[in-house]
C-alpha cells in the first residue's frame, strides 16, 4: 500500500504543473470565452486557435483542479473559482496567473542559487542591487508585473476599506501607488477626501487614466518622484501597500524616515503589508506569507516581517505603532509620528 505521507509529498513537489495549467488556460483566455456561458470543445479550439486534441487534454486538467466543470453534453463551463481567471470578473487573477506563469515560475527556478548566496536573481544574473531595474529593461515584463499588481491591489482594496476607516483623512498620499488601484477604491468609499499617488514617472499615464475612468479627476492627481529620495508633504496621511517588503532594512527605514519628514505632527501613515507569523504553523495563511518571504529573497530582496520586526523599524524612523488591524490576508499598521 502506498504511503499516505509520501503521495502527500509527491503532490506538493508537483504542484509547479497546477501553476502552468492555469498559465496556459489564461494565456489562451479559456475563462474570458466560457464567462457567457458553456462552449464545446470545437469552439474553443476554434477560437483559442489550438490544438482540439491537445486542448481536451488541458481541459481535462482544469475539471480536475476545479476551474472547469461539465456544461451539458460535450460543453465546458466555469466553476465559480474558475470564473475569477477570466480579465472582466470584479476579483479577477488572470494577471497574476500570467506573471507568476510567465516570469515568476522562472526566477524561482534559481532558488537554490539564492538560499546558497544570499543574493537576489538581479545581483546574481547582472550583479545589480536593483531588481526593478532589471525588469525595467523588458516593457513587456514591466506591464505583465503592473497588471500582476494592479489585480493583487483589487483584492485587497477590499479587505481593507473592510477593516479601516479612513474618515480621518482629508488627503492621501499613496506612496508607490502604481496605477492607482488602491487610492481609487479609497476615494470612492470617501467622497470628501482628495488623494494623491506618488510613484516613478512611468506610472503615470496608466494612474492617471486610471482615476479618470473612475471619474475622480477632479479630487485625485499623480505626482513622479523616487521616494528614496524625497516624499512630499502634502498630505495628512500616507499609505504604502506591499511596499517596505520589498526592501532591506536600509532602504525601508530611507523611505519610512522620508514619510516621517513628510507627515505633520498629527499625521498617520499606514502600512499595508502582511505580517509573518512568529512560530509558523502548517496552514495557508501562514504558507502564503512564507512563500511571499522567499519571493521577496529571490526577487527584490527584501522580505515579509512579523509584527514586532514592524514595531521596531516604525520605532526606529520616529513612528509609534497605534494599531495593526487584520484585513484579508494582509493587515493594516498605523503608525503615528513619535514624540520629539
Amino acid at each position: 500500500m502506498s504511503s499516505p505521507e509520501a503521495l502527500a509529498l509527491l503532490d506538493l513537489i508537483q504542484s509547479h504543473r497546477i501553476t502552468a495549467v492555469i498559465y496556459v488556460a489564461a494565456q489562451l483566455g479559456i475563462a474570458d470565452r466560457l464567462c457567457d456561458g458553456p462552449r464545446s470543445l470545437d469552439d474553443l479550439a476554434d477560437a483559442t486557435g489550438a490544438n482540439r486534441a491537445a486542448l481536451a487534454r488541458l481541459l481535462t486538467a482544469l475539471r480536475t483542479i476545479g476551474i472547469c466543470r461539465p456544461g451539458g453534453g460535450d460543453r465546458y463551463a466555469l466553476t465559480e473559482t474558475g470564473a475569477t481567471l477570466a480579465g472582466a470578473a470584479q476579483s479577477s487573477c488572470k494577471a497574476w496567473a500570467i506573471f507568476e506563469g510567465q516570469m515568476l515560475s522562472k526566477s524561482w527556478n534559481g532558488l537554490l542559487e539564492t538560499v546558497m548566496s544570499g543574493k537576489t536573481a538581479a545581483q546574481i544574473i547582472q550583479g545589480l542591487d536593483d531588481s526593478f531595474d532589471l525588469m525595467a529593461r523588458v516593457p513587456e515584463n514591466v506591464r505583465v508585473f503592473n497588471a500582476a499588481m494592479a489585480s493583487l491591489t483589487r483584492l485587497v482594496a477590499a479587505d481593507v476599506l473592510a477593516a479601516y476607516d479612513f474618515n480621518r483623512f482629508s488627503h492621501l498620499l499613496d506612496v508607490g501607488g502604481g496605477s492607482a488601484e488602491l487610492i481609487g477604491a479609497i476615494l470612492g468609499r470617501y467622497p470628501r477626501m482628495r488623494g494623491t499617488v506618488y510613484d516613478l514617472a512611468r506610472c503615470a499615464e496608466t494612474a492617471t487614466a486610471h482615476l479618470a475612468q473612475l471619474g475622480l479627476a477632479d479630487r485625485a492627481d499623480f505626482l513622479a518622484g523616487d521616494f528614496f529620495a524625497s516624499i512630499p508633504a502634502i498630505a495628512d496621511g500616507v499609505i504604502l501597500k506591499s511596499v517596505i517588503h520589498d526592501w532591506d532594512a536600509e532602504r525601508s527605514c530611507a523611505i519610512l524616515q522620508n514619510c516621517r519628514q513628510a507627515l505633520p505632527a498629527n499625521g498617520t501613515l499606514l502600512l499595508v503589508e502582511r505580517i509573518m507569523p512568529t512560530i509558523p504553523d502548517c496552514n495557508e495563511l501562514h504558507r502564503s506569507h512564507a512563500l511571499s518571504d522567499l519571493n521577496m529573497l529571490r526577487g527584490p530582496g527584501g522580505r515579509e516581517r512579523t509584527e514586532a520586526q514592524y514595531r521596531d523599524l516604525l520605532g526606529d524612523t520616529g513612528f509609534h505603532v497605534t494599531s495593526v488591524t487584520a484585513a484579508g490576508r494582509f493587515a493594516v499598521i498605523e503608525a503615528s509620528p513619535a514624540a520629539g
